[in-house]
């Protein structure tokens, strides 16, 4: 692999030099109030990008995983029921989690492809008169098939059954990068990660509690240590952590936001749409299927891209990294081997976006593909002509 070259994976993805600087930090003391100037506004801002003004933020020195690992363990005890649907290879992962920590899952099979269920979940929802749903899962950004879910439908699901069960979101490939809306959407426990739209190295599980998941934390059992809210609490209140912080991850999580902040949330979703249909406008000319099934659920951060039948799609991500020092991402669970992903979401323009277009279409060509070199390339550049930036600041 080449470090010259910018990375086409959904995660983590590529770090503007002035967020790898801010995480290049002298050691300072963690439990001094010098860190409390970097912990507070570090949180207050990220309360800001999920669109919320009463979400608690905790951040855990960690990933995604812990922050699914995070909602569960502090709002649930063990024999709850939660309702999910498994629709892509980290659905089914939050789904192996619940039932690791022994709650009961309901669970509703969906074609990996499409969107979360709102209407299958809105019936069993109505069905549950006794009330034993504590919480429902909810993928906002399927990463495995490049599908995109509608949380509010989900949110309507639960409010026209009258249903107190609490809404869980992994957000972990959407937020600050596609539309999150904490407050609107009623969401009780939204779950991210450094290395994505944050555009930092992965290391942090962020994490923002609402008032009812606050309270369901005073009689949930399931155990946990590290990743107990309260203590985090605790230490946040002496401008510390119960253990030591990732305080270079930390400095760079507040830069972060403040990049985001300052370019306007709006115009970095705008940015992320913009690109992501450059690269949608190639692979149609390049005559290929996304594993998204309609428009509605195109996600605006990964598009997982089908190869035809017999052809191995792991080759071109091999290929890509061994002979142009790309790296794309390979298919996930029962679209492995059948489908590569890109990643366009984080630091990313539509002049680095032609560069993967590039590599992407001499990868397939070279693997005897029927791909006309420049195709695709060339229907990116005439979307991204149409439709100029709003702008690079931030991500430039």
């Amino acid at each position: 692999m080449s470090f010259q070259n910018p990375v086409f994976i959904p995660g983590p993805t590529n770090i503007p030099e002035s967020l790898r600087k801010a995480c290049d930090m002298p050691t300072i003391d963690h439990r001094s109030p010098l860190f409390g100037e970097i912990l507070h506004p570090a949180r207050a801002k990220v309360q800001k990008v999920l669109k919320s003004d009463s979400a608690e933020i905790f951040i855990f020195p960690s990933t995604g995983t812990g922050g699914w690992e995070t909602a569960l363990t502090n709002t649930l005890s063990p024999g709850d029921t939660v309702l999910a649907a498994r629709n892509g290879m980290f659905s089914h992962r939050w789904i192996d989690m619940c039932q690791r920590h022994g709650l009961n899952v309901e669970i509703v099979e969906t074609a990996w492809g499409e969107g979360l269920p709102a209407d299958r979940y809105a019936d069993i929802l109505k069905r549950d008169r006794n009330r034993t749903i504590k919480a429902v899962l909810a993928t906002h950004n399927e990463t495995a098939t490049g599908v995109r879910s509608d949380i509010a439908a989900v949110r309507r699901a639960l409010d026209d059954a009258d249903h107190p069960a609490m809404l869980f979101v992994d957000g972990v490939s959407s937020i600050a990068s596609m539309d999150f809306r904490f407050d609107a959407w009623g969401v009780d426990v939204a779950v991210t990660g450094s290395q994505k739209g944050f555009m930092l190295p992965a290391g942090l599980a962020i994490v923002g509690f609402s008032e009812k998941a606050r309270a369901a934390t005073k009689t949930a059992t399931l155990p946990r240590t590290f990743f107990d809210v309260h203590d985090m609490a605790n230490g946040y209140a002496n401008n510390a952590y119960p253990y030591t912080p990732a305080v270079g991850l930390m400095n760079g999580l507040n830069q972060a936001c403040g990049m985001l902040l300052e370019e306007g949330l709006d115009n970095v979703f705008a940015r992320h749409h913009r690109i992501a249909e450059g690269v949608r406008a190639a692979i149609a000319a390049w005559g290929l299927k996304l594993c998204a099934v309609s428009p509605d659920v195109y996600s605006d951060t990964v598009s997982a891209i089908r190869t035809p039948e017999g052809f191995n799609a792991t080759d071109i991500v091999t290929h890509a990294a061994q002979t142009y020092g790309v790296a794309f991402g390979i298919g996930l669970g029962e679209v492995a081997g059948k489908a590569f992903r890109i990643g366009h979401l984080g630091s990313l323009t539509d002049v680095m976006t032609l560069s993967g277009i590039a590599t992407a279409e001499m990868c397939m060509a070279d693997l005897g593909l029927d791909i006309e070199l420049g195709s695709g390339v060339a229907a990116a550049q005439d979307y991204y002509r149409a439709h100029p930036a709003v702008t690079h600041k931030a991500a430039a």
